[in-house]
């Protein structure tokens, strides 16, 4: 693939992530659970703050693996990432839908998570594949120890929503063990306390808006 037809399929990513033109492959995991647990007023609005937040990271998520793709020089980095990328397409659609189905909106910060995401997956891919490779591990890491304390936080009788971070924390298990299979290196403390700041400012945001 050459490098403009790289940027192209980019920017057409771009659009679908953020238009919610994505369809899944997988059925939503929400789906094949039990639908009559009625929700209090209080208990929609924490799933859905934090089912928006989920949102937000896998718009996140789909802009990093563009920028490290697009200017990765390892082709079978590139295919990693393309795979991990359509896989994390199942999430945008699931928590989208979830969203949706308890009354709200997506977070209008969306296109600000894309650029600056898409931005540091660039960076990262320009300091070599090894780097880039670590940096996916750690933001993996990262996501699937938010999806873990979401758990936690979700009501207990949101069963839907449950199911949907509980899969999705699996694959980015999976996402994370391929980056060390493929000798991802150990991000420095200094890194990984800037992307449990920015992490933090997405989070803290995309909650309320």
């Amino acid at each position: 693939m050459s490098g403009m037809d790289a940027i192209i399929l980019a920017f057409d990513r771009a659009a679908r992530t953020l238009s919610g033109a994505v369809q899944s492959r997988r059925i939503s995991p929400g789906s094949e659970v039990a639908t009559d647990n009625e929700l209090t007023d209080t208990e929609r609005q924490t799933s859905l703050s934090l089912m928006r937040v989920n949102h937000a990271g896998e718009v996140s998520a789909q802009a990093l693996y563009q920028g490290q793709a697009v200017f990765s020089r390892d082709p079978v980095l590139r295919a990693k990432l393309g795979a991990a990328a359509d896989e994390e397409l199942d999430h945008l659609a699931w928590t989208r839908q979830r969203i949706e189905q308890l009354g709200g909106r997506t977070s209008v910060f969306d296109p600000l998570w894309y650029a600056g995401s898409f931005a540091i997956g660039a960076a990262a891919a320009a300091l070599g594949d090894k780097a880039s490779l670590g940096f996916l591990q750690a933001t993996e890491e990262q996501v699937e120890a938010h999806l873990k304390s979401h758990l936690t936080e979700l009501p207990a009788n949101d069963t839907q929503s449950r199911k949907i971070v509980e899969t999705m924390r699996a694959d980015e298990a999976q996402h994370a063990q391929a980056a060390r299979e493929l000798g991802a290196p150990v991000l420095s403390a200094l890194t990984h306390s800037i992307m449990r700041a920015a992490s933090k400012v997405m989070t803290t945001a995309s909650a309320k808006l």
